[in-house]
């Protein structure tokens, strides 16, 4: 197996998937050297990262499939991260999305990986934002990050992302209320999804309404993503450098930033040694968790 940090980066940037698959293995579960690579990795900034997000069953991972289609007809070469709910019991993933886009698996303008969200929130870890540098680093056009469905805390992907999708259903009128207090902080572009079903053209005619009091220009798309329909319009807009700054990416970075510097600072820490103190600390009559913590910093 192949962990030389150098090797590795000469083959992300030949375009070697196998080499790609290697480094993320490597940064996700931290295995030795992914601290090097990802000092060593030159991410191209210029790669736009589209973020794909909405409520579940929405058809996410059947756009992204269409969309991949339509792009690599043109001769694009797409990147596709599909960040998978974990289960907080046993910190397990469904990762079903590349079940769902398995005709993309012998395309070889396509690499498509699955990556649990370990917790966090906003469907966004830590890890997230190391494997999209990563990702930058090799020869990809675009990348595509779909994330959980949750609603307001999907506020993440818009720090990382250079473009937010938000993706509805005409049944999504609950959705209302959700898209005034979060998603429409977030979003560049909606797209009404199964646009096919009864009350799609007022569904997407209030959402134009709504948008309309923004002060930029946020497009409201209407596709059948299973039927290919709407695909061209909204490819053709995804293609096109965004005009609007994102503002919430120093707000991310610098969450990155606090992250790595926490993990740094508890490496010394002993967690097993830590649970055995703390449970002898506990017998005595006058234990205070905070004096406690005060003898381990």
């Amino acid at each position: 197996m192949m962990t030389d940090p150098l090797s590795l980066i000469s083959g992300i940037e030949q375009g070697k998937f196998n080499a790609l698959a290697r480094a993320i293995t490597l940064v996700e579960n931290e295995i030795p050297p992914a601290a090097t690579l990802l000092r060593t990795v030159k991410p191209n900034s210029s790669v736009p990262v589209i973020g794909i997000t909405g409520p579940p069953g929405a058809g996410k991972s059947t756009l992204v499939n269409a969309i991949a289609d339509h792009l690599t007809q043109q001769g694009k070469k797409i990147a596709i991260l599909a960040v998978d709910p974990t289960s907080p019991f046993n910190f397990g993933s469904l990762l079903g999305d590349r079940i769902r886009m398995s005709q993309q698996f012998n395309n070889p303008n396509v690499y498509i990986r699955s990556l649990a969200t370990r917790g966090a929130l906003g469907g966004i870890s830590a890890k997230t934002i190391e494997i999209v540098d990563v990702i930058k680093a090799a020869d990809f056009d675009l990348i595509f990050v779909e994330t959980v469905g949750v609603g307001q805390s999907e506020v993440e992907i818009a720090g990382l992302a250079d473009k937010t999708i938000v993706v509805l259903v005409p049944e999504s009128g609950d959705e209302i209320q959700n898209i005034k207090s979060g998603l429409m902080e977030i979003a560049q572009g909606f797209v009404v999804n199964k646009a096919d079903r009864e009350g799609a053209d007022t569904f997407a005619n209030n959402l134009k309404k709504m948008v309309h009091q923004q002060t930029h220009h946020i497009p409201v798309f209407k596709t059948v993503a299973d039927k290919k329909e709407g695909i061209a319009e909204l490819c053709q807009w995804l293609l096109k450098p965004s005009a609007i700054r994102n503002e919430l990416k120093p707000l991310l970075m610098a969450e990155k930033a606090f992250k790595i510097i926490q993990h740094y600072r508890m490496a010394d820490i002993d967690k097993s040694k830590l649970r055995l103190a703390l449970e002898e600390a506990m017998n005595a009559p006058d234990f205070n968790v905070y004096r406690f913590v005060d003898s381990w910093t």
